[in-house]
C-alpha cells in the first residue's frame, strides 16, 4: 500500500461539468456570445481557470482581449454556482473514508485554492485530507510536479512510495515528472485526454470502488 495518495478534484473526486460549463457560458452570454455545449467547455478544463476562460472565449468567437477582468469575472461567476449541481462521484465518499484511515491524503489540483477549498468543505469531504494545494500557489500548476514533490516531502515519504490518482493527460504527466505511481479513472470527464499517452504501467479505474483494490484500502 502507498504512504501517500494525492487527488486530482475536478474528474477525478467530483464531477463538477455542469457548474464550470454553466459559468463559463455565463461570461460568454455577458460578453455578447452564444453559448457553447457542456461537453465542447469540459474539454477546455484541466489546466487552470485562466487556460479556461481563453479557451472558451476564443470558441465563442470574441478573442481574447481584457482576459485580466474576463477571468476575474469567470471566479465571481463560479463563485455563485460552486456547488450548485456538482457531486462527488458514486463510490467515492466511501473510497476516502477507507484510504484516510489507512494512509495521509492529499488534493492536488489547478483550481484555485479558494474554490478548492470551498467545494471539499461543502461535500463534507475536506477532514479527509491533511494537505490541499490549488492551482493558484507558490507551487504553480499541474504539470509541474512542485505541487506533487512538495507532498511528498511533507509526507516524509518518497515519490514510489505515492500515488498520484488523476482523471488526465495532466495528471499523468505530473506524475511521471514527480516519479510516483499513478491511478487514472476512466470515467473521469478529462481520460481521453490521457489515453494516448499510456503505457500499460498504469492503474486504471473504470469506477471509484476500484479504487479499494487497485490502492490496497481493503480492511485486515
Amino acid at each position: 500500500m502507498a504512504r501517500l495518495l494525492v487527488f486530482d478534484l475536478d474528474g477525478t473526486l467530483v464531477d463538477s461539468r455542469r457548474d464550470l460549463a454553466d459559468s463559463a457560458n455565463a461570461l460568454i452570454v455577458e460578453r455578447g456570445g452564444a453559448p457553447l455545449p457542456v461537453d465542447a467547455i469540459t474539454a477546455m478544463v484541466g489546466e487552470g481557470a485562466a487556460k479556461l476562460v481563453l479557451r472558451a472565449l476564443l470558441a465563442a468567437g470574441l478573442g481574447r482581449d481584457d482576459l485580466e477582468a474576463a477571468l476575474a469575472r469567470f471566479l465571481e461567476l463560479y463563485d455563485d454556482r460552486l456547488l450548485a449541481h456538482t457531486r462527488l462521484y458514486e463510490g467515492t465518499r466511501e473510497v476516502l473514508d477507507a484510504a484516510a484511515a489507512r494512509v495521509p491524503l492529499a488534493v492536488l489540483t489547478n483550481k484555485p485554492q479558494r474554490h478548492t477549498e470551498r467545494l471539499l468543505d461543502g461535500l463534507a469531504v475536506r477532514p479527509a485530507f491533511r494537505w490541499v494545494i490549488g492551482g493558484d500557489t507558490p507551487y504553480g500548476r499541474k504539470p509541474d510536479p512542485a505541487g506533487l514533490s512538495h507532498l511528498i516531502a511533507a509526507a516524509g515519504t518518497t515519490a514510489a512510495d505515492t500515488v498520484m490518482v488523476g482523471d488526465s493527460a495532466i495528471d499523468l504527466r505530473t506524475a511521471r515528472a514527480a516519479g510516483t505511481r499513478v491511478c487514472l479513472v476512466r470515467y473521469g470527464f478529462g481520460f481521453s485526454t490521457a489515453q494516448g499517452e499510456l503505457t500499460g504501467t498504469e492503474m486504471l479505474a473504470d469506477r471509484a470502488g476500484d479504487l479499494t483494490r487497485l490502492l490496497h484500502l481493503h480492511s485486515a
